[in-house]
């Protein structure tokens, strides 16, 4: 077993069991522990960088918001 790993039990359908175990046989991987670790790191990674994704976009919504404020004090409201 991997070093700082953690058990984990999760309920999973039939069919994806067997898509896991057709995916050992064809040694894509040595085991299916080994094919859902491959597969929480792949969505995680994916994940974060869409979550980054989604905080630059509300970092720049924010900064169109502050300048169209700025403008607006400086120029409408005189």
């Amino acid at each position: 077993m991997r070093p700082e790993t953690e058990k984990i039990t999760i309920r999973v359908p039939t069919k994806f069991v067997s898509a896991l175990d057709f995916l050992v046989e064809v040694d894509d991987f040595p085991s299916r522990s080994e094919a859902i670790r491959a597969a929480i790191r792949d969505l995680v990674y994916s994940r974060v960088e869409l979550v980054m994704d989604k905080i630059k976009k509300m970092q720049e919504a924010e900064q169109t918001l502050s300048a169209m404020k700025e403008f607006e004090s400086e120029f409408l409201k005189k």
